[in-house]
């Protein structure tokens, strides 16, 4: 019967030690010794309640050596009734438990949408919100330094990878230092006529832009400069997508120049300048000369010192014929494909940020985000899975302590459906030539390479319009308890807590 009675008393103080632990888990770090033992015996006491026990006695250990450690020891003894007899007053009974936490590291790349319309609705502000405590929710999981790290990714159509980077070796100029596609083999008819002081001979519906007063500004003007540093440039202004869609937002990074050239129209004493546009004589009789002057226009490109820092999707600029968009394949000169092509685009997303412990960093670029242009979700995927491999813009990652696990995820985050990449869509309808990017299978796309590299993927679909589920976005989970679709801005913090959670789980080890 004493037996008995000390087993269950064992049984007892075993449920408490458990649950004694895993409450303090959270607050161990940032308790003194002396504190730790003072809330162990109190919460393991109202734990174990009030049995006839007596000579209770718990001791709390918290250690990091190998990944924190919090250890709950208690003792107690129970009076016995008939081992008495045989010289035995009390049966000691011990109870023990372990929590471990850190020798799991996390390593977390939260890819969200800034896009134009999550201006809405209340999206922007409430995924601030939720995004910076996630971020709280990860600093508090880790017990030091390096044991939690966090990148960001804010997305558009574009990623920003850092205006800083312009002299890296991974990027791919082709496409950004290049005059506008439409007017590389069709000019304006009175294309040489026009130079200093002229019509814009740009227009919207023609060309998709009009003209500014210089290489950098983005303001339209009728007219080309007539005077100053640009005389007679002839500058785009960035793409309305009036003329092709695809090309919504896009700033040309240079101008035509315009070299005046003069010929003889006629001379003698009938010459004149008949028809002949900017054409004036001079002279009288014989030597009566009638000349006019025409430009020769050059493209001059601007400085790569004034890129903004957007990138758009690797691959061939006719088309995606090589999976480089879908893989975060190593950049290599001698491929151009492989390369980071530069894409200066007036609603590039605020600057990517690399892993990093740095909560208030963090922090502070989430407050800095802003909502413009259209949805590629993939970019901002790719882009996620390459600040956890490092890469281009990103340092390698921290070497891996063998002495701990590793779990790596990325949280994608987006409001609709995908409308325009580097090759698709419009910018404002969803587009399934980009969906297929990034999922085109369970084995095909960005999703399933990221899944196959061991990173999960936490999928949230942020539907305020009534929209269908994204499917997409289901698919592209790790599985379907990783995917979540809300239907109010409101809905995004709960569902945040609950990935943090999830991210952060402790677990009871003895």
């Amino acid at each position: 019967m004493d037996y008995s009675r000390a087993s269950s008393l064992q049984t007892a103080m075993q449920s408490a030690a458990d649950s004694t632990a895993l409450a303090l888990s959270r607050d161990a770090p940032n308790l003194s010794s002396a504190e730790l033992q003072s809330l162990a015996a109190a919460t393991f006491k109202s734990r174990l309640g009030k049995l006839n026990v007596s000579n209770v006695a718990v001791n709390a250990s918290y250690t990091k050596s190998g990944g924190s450690r919090l250890t709950i020891d208690a003792s107690a003894s129970l009076s016995t009734s008939f081992t008495k007899m045989a010289g035995f007053d009390k049966i000691d009974v011990a109870a023990n438990s372990e929590v471990k936490w850190g020798n799991t590291r996390l390593r977390i790349a939260l890819v969200l949408d800034t896009t134009g319309s999550m201006n809405s609705d209340g999206k922007m502000g409430a995924m601030k919100t939720a995004a910076k405590n996630l971020l709280d929710q990860l600093k508090s999981a880790a017990a030091g330094d390096g044991d939690v790290y966090a990148s960001l990714i804010p997305f558009s159509k574009n990623v920003n990878v850092g205006a800083s980077n312009h002299n890296a070796d991974w990027i791919d100029w082709t496409d950004w230092e290049s005059q506008p596609a439409i007017l590389k083999n069709s000019k304006p008819s009175n294309w040489s006529s026009i130079g200093p002081g002229d019509d814009c001979p740009f227009t919207n519906s023609s060309h998709g832009f009009r003209c500014t007063a210089g290489p950098t500004s983005t303001t339209a003007v009728s007219e080309i400069p007539s005077s100053g540093a640009y005389r007679g440039y002839i500058c785009p202004s960035p793409d309305s997508g009036n003329k092709d869609s695809s090309k919504v937002g896009i700033v040309y990074n240079g101008c035509y120049n315009s070299v005046p050239v003069t010929t003889t129209v006629d001379s003698g004493s009938d010459a004149s300048c008949g028809s002949t546009p900017n054409c004036s004589c001079s002279g009288k009789g014989k030597d009566k000369l009638c000349t006019a002057t025409s430009y020769q226009h050059n493209w001059i490109k601007n400085a790569r010192s004034t890129w903004n820092g957007c990138v758009t999707d690797r691959g061939a600029s006719n088309g995606p014929s090589e999976d480089y968009d879908r893989k975060v394949t190593a950049p290599s000169a001698g491929t151009p494909a492989s390369l980071f092509p530069a894409e200066q685009n007036a609603n590039c997303s605020a600057p990517v940020m690399a892993l990093t412990y740095n909560w208030s960093s963090l922090k502070n670029l989430v407050d800095n985000l802003y909502p413009l242009g259209a949805t590629n979700q993939p970019i901002g995927l790719v882009w996620g899975w390459q600040s956890l491999v490092g890469g281009g813009p990103f340092p390698a990652p921290p070497a891996k302590d063998p002495n701990y696990s590793y779990n790596q995820a990325i949280v994608l985050m987006s409001d609709g459906l995908n409308t325009l990449n580097r090759w698709y869509g419009n910018g404002s309808s969803t587009n399934a030539s980009v969906d297929k990017r990034m999922f085109e299978s369970a084995t095909l796309g960005t999703c399933a390479n990221v899944k196959a590299a061991g990173i999960t993927i936490y999928a949230v679909h942020v539907n305020t319009d009534g929209d269908p589920k994204s499917t997409l976005l289901e698919n592209c989970a790790t599985s379907k308890d990783k995917f979540w679709m809300v239907t109010s801005a409101s809905g995004l913090g709960s569902v945040f807590t609950e990935i943090g959670t999830e991210l952060t789980k402790l677990r009871i080890s003895n």
